[in-house]
Order: C-alpha cells, then sequence, then structure tokens
C-alpha cells in the first residue's frame, strides 16, 4: 500500500499521529486523491478536522480552488479564480468553490468570489442538488447567506427532498438565519416532499421560538 492509500485510511481511522507521521517522511503524499478525486484536505474537512486539513495543506505544492475557498485562503484564491473557467467549475464530487466557501464558513471568499461572477444559483449536479444559500443555511453560515440574498439568491430554492433554506434554520434553531430569509422573501408556507413547513420542522426539534415566529 502506498502512503497516499494509507493517508487515508489513517484519516477515517482517525489515526492523527500517524497521518502525521507519513506526512513529515512523505510530504508528496499531501497531494493524495481518493478513488473518486477528492483530495485529502477536503475528506480531512468533511469529518470535521479543521486541524489536520490545515496541516496537510501546509504540506501541499498549491491548493485548488476548492481548497483554497475551504480554507479560506484569498491569496491563493485570488490567484485560482485569474482562470475565469475555473470559478463556476464543479469539484470532482459536483460542488462549487462558492458553496465550499459557503459550507465552510468563509464569509471573505464568498465575497471574492461573488465578485469574480461566482452563480449565486449553482446547483451541485449530485443528487443532494443543493444551491450556495442551502450550503450557508444548513451549517449557520450567516454572512455567507447575508451575501448571498443581497447578491440576489432565490431564496425558496428547493434542494434534494424539497428542503428550502429556512427549513434548514427551523432544523437548526437558528432565528437570526430564519429572520434573514424572510427579510429576503423566504415563504415560511412551502412545504417539502413529506409535507413539512418549515414551522413544523421547528416544533419537531423542540424549537418552539421558531415555530411561532413562522406560524405554527
Amino acid at each position: 500500500m502506498d502512503n497516499s492509500q494509507r493517508c487515508f485510511e489513517l484519516l477515517s481511522a482517525g489515526d492523527t499521529d500517524g497521518l502525521r507521521r507519513i506526512l513529515d517522511q512523505d510530504p508528496g503524499a499531501a497531494e493524495a486523491r481518493d478513488a473518486s478525486g477528492v483530495s485529502l484536505v477536503m475528506q480531512a474537512l468533511y469529518r470535521g478536522r479543521r486541524d489536520l486539513a490545515e496541516m496537510i495543506a501546509g504540506k501541499k505544492k498549491e491548493l485548488d480552488i476548492f481548497e483554497a475557498a475551504s480554507l479560506g485562503r484569498l491569496e491563493r484564491l485570488e490567484e485560482c479564480v485569474r482562470n475565469a473557467w475555473l470559478v463556476n467549475s464543479h469539484s470532482k464530487d459536483d460542488f462549487t468553490a462558492l458553496h465550499f466557501a459557503c459550507f465552510f464558513g468563509q464569509p471573505e471568499a464568498v465575497r471574492l468570489l461573488l465578485g469574480k461572477g461566482a452563480e449565486i444559483d449553482s446547483v451541485a449536479s449530485n443528487p443532494m442538488k443543493v444551491a450556495p444559500l442551502h450550503s450557508a443555511a444548513s451549517t449557520r453560515n450567516l454572512e455567507a447567506a447575508r451575501l448571498l440574498l443581497e447578491h440576489g439568491a432565490p431564496a425558496n430554492a428547493r434542494q434534494q427532498a424539497g428542503w428550502v433554506p429556512i427549513h434548514a434554520a427551523a432544523q437548526n434553531g437558528d432565528l437570526a438565519m430564519a429572520q434573514l430569509l424572510l427579510r429576503h422573501g423566504a415563504d415560511p408556507n412551502v412545504v417539502n416532499d413529506e409535507g413539512k413547513t418549515a414551522a413544523m420542522v421547528a416544533r419537531e426539534k423542540g424549537h418552539a421560538e421558531i415555530a411561532e415566529m413562522l406560524g405554527g
């Protein structure tokens, strides 16, 4: 087994020390990508290990646009977007850099990408069918959501299972996000594929204040 594959196994097992040892001995392993083409940096972020993602990134020769957006590396992101076609390109798992900046809480990266023409309503070409606003709402990234909405992001865009962003705010108990979405035209009466409004979702999760605000 080569070191690249070993890195993914150690990451999956949560063996931080083992991963650090391999990368210290073989920095080139930081460039590893899994069978679907997703980088070691992104897999660390997906597992909620920002510390490891930063460590891996420090070993890489160069971050790609998705890694730079996810980590908020603005200088590198500026370099990437000089190639205009990259701004709205999709990763191997079918998200754009804007999706990642929203999901991983990088509002300055969001601002930069929007300024370079990132599509606010770009839908991930995978079963999740999320737009950047869904990514921001689901992870409580209020500033990213505000930037998107001020640039005209559709507040009632649907994703997988018919969810709209205010469903995510309701599920999270995120009152500030729900209020922001309402100010920008979110419809609290939209139902998902199970026939549930955001108020119903909030009530199920024990978020009575949001449920009442949303009329349920």
